[in-house]
């Protein structure tokens, strides 16, 4: 029979074995991990300019089309500009800035980075704006597309970490997304964001209709969170946009 002393350092030897497995799978694994969520991130930046990638040809497609990324601080400087053919697709800084803490930085009143990317497909181009906000159970996130007036719509694309299927989870369908082309985020020279509108954009003025949404039935909470993120996200890019015009 064996005493305690030796199941203890038994048990302790397999945990030892075990955790240093496990991290070196880890450290293994980690950068066609990084390189995963890379390549889907291009795909969703992509299927906002309407190119739709895969994941065998999305890093190709996002060298070609994304002609440059840019930082710009919250004055609406830019103070990083990185060109394709100069910077490997998905490793500049504007490409892997963490919105999550910036937006952070925002909330507390201190200065924060955003990035810009610019894509151009058959000489026309478009200005990519990354979004992240908090939807019923988790984060939400996305991309909207701009034409060069900084105004005009060409597409969105939304995510989500766990938004309740058929409801809230809506927000990552073409259906839903589709509604936004053609929206328009400036009147009469202001700054106004897209609304999701909860009983449908025919119950606002008509004047104000090319700047709604019809909300996702059942997805009031979710639907108001894309609302959210969009005027948090978009209203960071006036000083930039003024500053373009």
């Amino acid at each position: 029979m064996y005493s305690n002393f030796y199941i203890f350092r038994y048990a302790s030897v397999l945990v030892i074995i075990v955790a240093a497995i496990l991290s070196s799978a880890a450290m293994i694994l980690k950068p066609y991990q990084e390189k995963n969520e890379a390549i889907d991130k291009m795909k969703g930046i992509l299927a906002s300019t309407n190119i739709e990638a895969t994941s065998e040809n999305a890093i190709e497609l996002y060298q070609k089309n994304i002609t440059e990324e840019y930082v710009i601080n919250s004055a609406g400087e830019i103070v990083g500009v990185y060109k394709s053919g100069e910077v490997e697709p998905g490793k500049s800084p504007a490409f892997n800035l963490d919105l999550k803490k910036e937006l952070y930085k925002k909330s507390k009143g201190l200065e924060f980075n955003i990035p810009l990317l610019v894509a151009e497909t058959n000489g026309i181009k478009t200005y990519i704006i990354p979004l992240r906000g908090t939807g019923l159970w988790g984060a939400i996130w996305g991309n909207i597309a701009l034409k060069e007036n900084f105004s005009s719509i060409v597409g969105v694309t939304f995510g989500h970490k766990g938004e309740t299927p058929g409801l809230g989870a809506e927000i990552d369908t073409k259906i839903f997304q589709a509604q936004f082309v053609g929206k328009e985020l400036f009147k009469d020279g202001k700054f106004q964001s897209v609304t999701v509108i909860k009983g449908g954009v025919k119950t606002w003025p008509t004047d104000m209709q090319e700047y709604g949404v019809d909300a996702i039935s059942g997805g009031t909470i979710t639907s108001n969170a894309v609302s959210e993120m969009l005027a948090d996200c978009l209203e960071n890019y006036v000083p930039f946009i003024n500053k373009s015009k």
